[in-house]
């Protein structure tokens, strides 16, 4: 079975040859692997941070943080240049029955 992308055409504003100058593909690209790195270490200070007026500050740049990721993703994937496997019924039946097993590993807070 081949495998299916999830993709929109790419736009026609790229050259046919990549040369060693970046594009706005790659500009875009290179801000949205920011935003992630951004994003993660919000994420990791806010549930680290102590003060409840710096957290909520925190909570806010992450917010701010993860919107402006997500309009990245959006932008890429709209103009074609960001594409994902779709996973099919065997592979989310893999995934399913290898972490269903993980939840018997988390504390009960019942």
């Amino acid at each position: 079975m081949p495998t299916m992308e999830i993709a929109k055409p790419q736009s026609g504003e790229l050259p046919q040859v990549k040369g060693p100058e970046m594009n706005d593909r790659d500009r875009v690209n290179d801000i949205l692997s920011m935003q992630k790195y951004l994003t993660t270490g919000f994420n990791t200070g806010l549930s680290e941070v102590q003060n409840p007026q710096l957290r909520k500050s925190v909570a806010s740049i992450l917010t701010a943080q993860q919107e402006a990721q997500w309009e990245l993703f959006n932008l890429m994937f709209e103009k074609g240049w960001y594409k994902m496997k779709a996973a099919d019924k065997q592979e989310i039946s893999q995934a399913k029955q290898q972490f269903s097993g993980y939840s018997s590993q988390f504390p009960s807070f019942s």
